[in-house]
């Protein structure tokens, strides 16, 4: 059985569509599990529709805690109440092309009982579904030494196993986080989980005036992560990673502890003293951009 964890506000332009791709699936029992934000909009009425409608298990209709996008999915991965074999994230605004779960879990199944995350690239449409784009293509390896300092795919691509949902829900439960997508790819994999980034897609991602989270492409994209490096915003980020990350400590690998504890030290005493220990830490970004960006946020006291 799958769990299908939809985060909703105001979605009404889009919902059904991604909500016929999910019922399209194929796949016995799926369960939604819908936590809608305080919409003003249809979106509640059309929830309701699908719940009543709902044949391949059960469609459970939540109401958000209100305290945005990261909080509604920090809420519904903590809550207690859900429990399947598989958990995957949904965006309320995508399209799941046909195969997707049948993918991921095929992934996922050769993890037996260790915790296990599964995510991929995505299609990126423009607001009437046009293909315009892929997600960044990254062939680096992927592991806890990228996943301290980078995001590596969407929370609207990635399905966990029962172990790895385990893991996250008593995380969840200890710390909120900058976004659930990062917080799992560096959980996950800092647990000795296994973490899979499949180069092929399948979910087409939307792009449109009220995205909350845009597509990470482009020169616009390097631009916006040059700006976030030089005004301060990826030490915010940091600093709250790291504070996540401080509250499941005892979750975590040693080997993981020692990285953070190397990468804490370039974050601060003299410039060759956190250059040094950058590079002992062994974090790295998967372009070579990302990884300069990252030198110059050392450089720049901002990391």
């Amino acid at each position: 059985m799958v769990a299908i964890l939809l985060a909703t506000r105001n979605g009404a332009g889009f919902l059904d569509e991604q909500l016929q791709s999910v019922s399209a699936q194929d796949w016995a029992r799926i369960d939604v599990w819908a936590s809608d934000d305080g919409s003003t909009d249809d979106t509640p009425a059309l929830l309701a529709k699908w719940a009543g409608g709902w044949t391949k298990g059960r469609f459970t209709l939540l109401a958000g805690p209100q305290q945005g996008f990261a909080g509604n999915f920090r809420a519904l991965v903590a809550s207690l109440d859900i429990a399947a074999d598989y958990v995957a994230f949904c965006d309320q605004d995508d399209v799941w092309l046909p195969g997707k779960l049948k993918a991921a879990v095929a992934v996922l199944e050769m993890s037996g009982d260790r915790p296990a995350l599964y995510c991929e690239r995505t299609i990126i449409t423009d607001g009437a579904g046009k293909e315009v784009g892929r997600s960044p293509l990254f062939l680096e390896p992927v592991g806890f030494a990228n996943a301290l300092v980078q995001s590596i795919a969407g929370g609207n691509t990635m399905v966990m196993n029962q172990a790895a949902h385990q893991l996250m829900r008593e995380a969840a439960r200890r710390s909120d986080f900058v976004s659930h997508d990062w917080f799992c790819y560096m959980m996950i994999s800092g647990a000795g989980g296994t973490v899979t980034y499949s180069t092929e897609p399948h979910v087409l991602y939307r792009q449109h005036g009220d995205n909350l989270v845009g597509s990470n492409t482009g020169w616009a994209a390097r631009l916006e992560r040059l700006s976030a490096a030089m005004g301060g915003r990826f030490t915010r980020w940091t600093d709250h990673n790291l504070k996540t990350l401080d509250a499941c400590a005892d979750l975590l690998t040693e080997e993981a502890r020692a990285r953070i504890a190397q990468f804490r030290a370039a974050r601060s005493g003299s410039l060759p003293a956190r250059l040094r220990a950058l590079r002992q830490s062994g974090v790295y970004r998967q372009s070579r951009v990302g990884q300069a960006l990252l030198y110059l946020a050392v450089v720049l006291g901002k990391l």
